[in-house]
């Protein structure tokens, strides 16, 4: 359903090390890095799609998170979870909500909410059951 998704950075060099790390840590690889367009995208392990893109707006001007708009990155595990919001936190984001069970979604539904350093609002979740 969705080819990629494309968030607009201000800082692109902070923004490239906050979602390396990000990226890294949910297992997802880097499909291409150039600075000099100032732009990356990162892809799932085990997928051509979708991308995950940021960069500075095509139209050259600043910027700007979107109301009542959310990422949401998929995450193996529930630890994993944890970790990127600590790890988020760590970096300069806000924190939006711990991570926990968010059963009003579903029964599964673990997930941790942060603001990156522009402001865009990002969700770390795992639909799985906890492991035994």
């Amino acid at each position: 359903m969705i080819s990629h998704f494309h968030l607009g950075v201000a800082d692109f060099e902070r923004s490239f090390a906050f979602y390396a790390a990000l990226m890294q840590l949910l297992g997802h690889q880097l499909k291409f890095h150039d600075a000099g367009k100032a732009w990356a995208g990162w892809v799932a392990a085990d997928a051509p799609r979708p991308l995950f893109l940021i960069g500075k707006p095509f139209d050259g001007g600043p910027a700007a998170p979107g109301n009542g708009q959310m990422l949401a990155l998929l995450a193996p595990s529930r630890a994993a979870v944890a970790s990127a919001h600590a790890l988020a936190l760590s970096l300069g984001a806000e924190c939006e909500g711990a991570p926990g069970l968010r059963t009003q979604y579903h029964p599964d539904y673990y997930g941790a909410y942060f603001r990156d350093e522009d402001g865009h609002k990002v969700c770390v979740c795992c639909h799985e059951a906890e492991g035994p």
